[in-house]
């Protein structure tokens, strides 16, 4: 009844990120995590497409966390903003597209959401149980079966671009999960804290390249 519920109520528009539905118990970083969501538009010899990246954030260590390069979670320390409870964890990031791709491609394609991944701090844990995913929409496939189609490609060549928005896209999603995320107490009154949105901003504004 979830997943049909899911199905009745999408529509266009902004999405809800933060700590809602499956990412309502996620832990990010130390921080409170939860689902994010970021998109890229990217121009190929074939046509503009998007790529757009969601992920389910519960993952990290506060000491690796980094934004932009800034190692932010080892500037804000247990004493300032708590640990949250956290047992390693994992990721889900699924990537979608309207190019022209084929399973071959979409498994490449998912696997660049390490590199995105990777920008934030994360590195996969011993135990962690990272699943990334991609598919694309690009091609329009008949209902039957029996009846032969075609289907259509992006050159490999001209898939550099689409990578590059994957790992952008998947690392703005886990930022995003981790700005919107609020501070929740939950299972055996367990606390995960919020990240420290305006320590945040005056960190990065205070450091000189």
């Amino acid at each position: 009844e979830h997943a049909r519920a899911a199905l009745d109520t999408a529509a266009p528009g902004p999405v809800e990120e933060g700590n809602v539905g499956g990412g309502t118990g996620m832990i990010c970083h130390d921080f409170k995590g939860g689902i994010g969501t970021s998109s890229r538009v990217v121009v190929t010899p074939a046509g503009s497409f998007t790529v757009g990246a969601l992920v389910q954030a519960n993952y990290g260590d506060r000491e690796t966390l980094r934004i932009d390069g800034l190692p932010l979670g080892r500037l804000i320390g247990g004493e300032q903003t708590p640990l949250a409870y956290s047992d390693q964890g994992s990721i889900i990031v699924v990537l979608a597209t309207d190019a022209p791709l084929l399973a071959v491609q979409c498994r490449r394609l998912a696997r660049r959401a390490t590199v995105g991944l990777s920008r934030v701090g994360g590195y996969g844990h011993n135990g962690s149980g990272d699943l990334f995913i991609a598919f694309a929409t690009g091609n329009s496939l008949p209902a039957d079966e029996k009846v032969g189609y075609d289907l259509v490609m992006l050159p490999h060549g001209e898939m550099d671009v689409i990578f590059a928005a994957a790992a952008d896209a998947t690392e703005e999603a886990i930022l995003n999960a981790l700005a919107a995320a609020e501070t929740m107490t939950g299972y055996m009154g367990r606390t995960a804290h919020a990240l420290p949105l305006e320590t945040v901003k005056e960190l990065v504004a205070r450091r000189s390249w």
